[in-house]
């Protein structure tokens, strides 16, 4: 679906070409009116593996780094910090979280080298959007599970990554090696907030990389609590 461009709104970054479809987008703007001013206080107790993505995403001097799903903006600020010399760029499908990711980065005074666009993760045109042509890297935290037709934003993610680039994924596992009740309990909580862990999320990494010629590295962290993947593309 491409995008027409939309006035944004006071504080809002400007909708571009890949603009998500009207009904995801007011369903996460739905959830997240409210909780986007305590989203960051309350998801540092079960959004694990965020921090070990960031510092093994080892941007280059002078990189291109994209978030998919990039919320609040948490993430984004955390890698401005640990590395000054990148550009980072930002797409979410709320608008709300979007209001919320431009205040954080400019309290942060990082706004000079960070770009925001609303779009649809799993079809985007990063020229139309950013002005950029491909990206050093890309990382997606916990959006994954949240977004339907995920496996295109794989897809599309993949093909937005310059030569030698890497995609960086950290999501929720399936709880493989942890008691059941605990596994009811973490899917029941989830559900309430429109999100379900990809069981297949391992089997179209590989396929997706295999498919490209590149190399995957994949792991289990905290007995299958959440999965942590890195797909490198060849140079």
């Amino acid at each position: 679906m491409r995008a027409t461009e939309l006035p944004a709104r006071h504080g809002e970054p400007p909708a571009g070409h890949g603009e998500p479809p009207a009904g995801h987008g007011e369903l996460m703007d739905g959830v997240y009116r409210w909780q986007r001013h305590i989203y960051d206080l309350t998801r540092k107790y079960y959004l694990l593996g965020r921090d070990r993505l960031i510092s093994g995403l080892e941007v280059p001097a002078g990189g291109t780094v994209l978030e998919l799903g990039c919320g609040t903006g948490r993430n984004i600020v955390l890698a401005a910090r640990l590395y000054p010399d990148a550009r980072f760029f930002g797409l979410d499908i709320s608008a709300e979280m979007l209001e919320t990711a431009t205040a954080a980065i400019a309290r942060e005074g990082v706004s000079g080298r960070v770009k925001l666009a609303r779009g649809d993760a799993t079809d985007f045109d990063a020229k139309a959007l950013f002005s950029v042509e491909s990206f050093d890297r890309i990382f997606v935290s916990y959006s994954l599970s949240m977004i339907p037709g995920w496996e295109k934003t794989i897809s599309a993610a993949l093909a937005a990554l310059s030569p030698g680039g890497s995609l960086h994924v950290v999501d929720f596992g399936q709880q493989e090696a942890l008691p059941r009740w605990f596994r009811t309990l973490l899917r029941g909580w989830l559900r309430k907030f429109h999100v379900e862990p990809r069981e297949a999320l391992r089997d179209v990494l590989q396929s997706e990389s295999a498919r490209r010629g590149a190399t995957l590295r994949f792991r289990t962290l905290y007995r299958g609590y959440a999965w942590l993947a890195v797909i490198k593309i060849a140079i």
